[in-house]
């Protein structure tokens, strides 16, 4: 959740930064946020793709862990 506070936060800050009179700051202020700008995207959606991939692997770990206790269970009662 922080994170996504954050990215909007930097998003919202970018997109201030680059309207002509959003911050009153100089031109050259600007255009150097406007370059700084694309690669912080890019940099942002490589760390969403690789934090949705170990979510992903989390989750599948999650169900092989859940389907051996399953059938650990399972054992336990027939031998019973």
């Amino acid at each position: 959740m922080t994170a996504i506070i954050f990215g909007l936060l930097l998003i919202s800050f970018f997109v201030c930064a680059a309207l002509p009179q959003g911050l009153d700051w100089g031109d050259f202020i600007i255009s150097a946020l406007k370059g700084v700008g694309p690669l912080v995207a890019v940099l942002a959606g490589v760390a969403a793709f690789f934090i949705g991939f170990a979510d992903i692997q989390d989750k599948k770990e999650a169900r092989r862990e859940e389907k051996e206790a399953f059938e650990e269970s399972k054992k336990s009662e027939e031998n019973d």
